[in-house]
């Protein structure tokens, strides 16, 4: 004789969809809460970042990128005011001589202006350009002829493009009085200098853009924050360009390059 099946448990099935139907919301809950949270509350992101990195002065918080921006006006001066000296008197057309006074001029008055801002928030600055910009100089050194004015637009017009992406970003986050005063200077002697440069007519346009998407990939380990304020940081040297008479520089523009 065949036994009977048991019958089944009133209930059992329905609290059974029920259970995982409550087991597989709450696992999407968590799922979603997670990531919120573990990224909020890991160090080295966001606000976590900015917070550790700034310090307090008389003029407002100062941040790291607003450090790394006086740094970055420094060290631009430091090979630029040279580059323009230099463009001055190895220029083949009068474009790219302007081109030259702009630099001088402008970055004349920027290191003055950096110095100074440096000097009350007791920053260090460099007195030394950075290896690749003595690269930059020594291509410019060897070139001549057309050559040389189209190394010299080229290679001018992309530092002053990356530069002038963080001049942008301080300005337009900064909380630092006189870091946001010098962000203006900066962003008006930059733009200056980009348009006299692609005023000489040499600008590679194609390859520029190639060479910014390759440098806005960003690093996978961020690099250390630059240096706070010190209780006596040495003196930056002023960049002093050859005496010359002041003029009103004319625009670049009316000598384009030769065909």
């Amino acid at each position: 004789m065949r036994p009977r099946p048991r019958p089944p448990i009133k209930g059992r099935g329905i609290f059974s969809g029920t259970g995982l139907i409550i087991t597989g919301l709450a696992a999407t809950l968590l799922a979603m809460i997670f990531p919120i949270w573990s990224y909020a509350d890991r160090s080295g992101t966001g606000l976590d970042v900015l917070n550790a990195e700034t310090v307090s002065t008389g003029y407002g918080p100062l941040s790291a990128l607003d450090r790394d921006f006086l740094t970055k006006v420094r060290l631009a001066g430091l090979w630029e005011l040279p580059a323009g000296e230099q463009a001055r008197t190895k220029g083949t057309t009068p474009a790219v001589r302007t081109a030259g006074e702009h630099l001088i001029e402008g970055h004349a008055f920027l290191d003055e202006r950096v110095r100074d801002v440096a000097a009350k928030l007791s920053l260090a600055l460099p007195n030394e350009a950075t290896e690749q910009q003595r690269q930059w100089l020594a291509t410019l050194d060897s070139a001549q002829g057309v050559e040389y004015d189209r190394q010299f637009a080229n290679i001018l017009r992309l530092a002053h493009g990356k530069v002038f992406s963080v001049v942008a970003q301080v300005r337009a986050s900064t909380r630092n009085s006189l870091v946001r005063k010098l962000a203006d200077d900066a962003n008006t002697t930059v733009l200056d200098h980009i348009t006299v440069l692609e005023a000489t007519g040499y600008v590679d346009f194609d390859a520029l853009a190639r060479d910014m998407v390759a440098d806005s990939t960003p690093p996978l380990t961020a690099p250390p924050a630059p240096p706070g304020p010190t209780a006596d940081p040495a003196p930056a040297v002023p960049m002093t360009p050859p005496p010359s008479p002041t003029y009103t520089l004319p625009p670049a523009a009316t000598s384009p390059r030769p065909s």
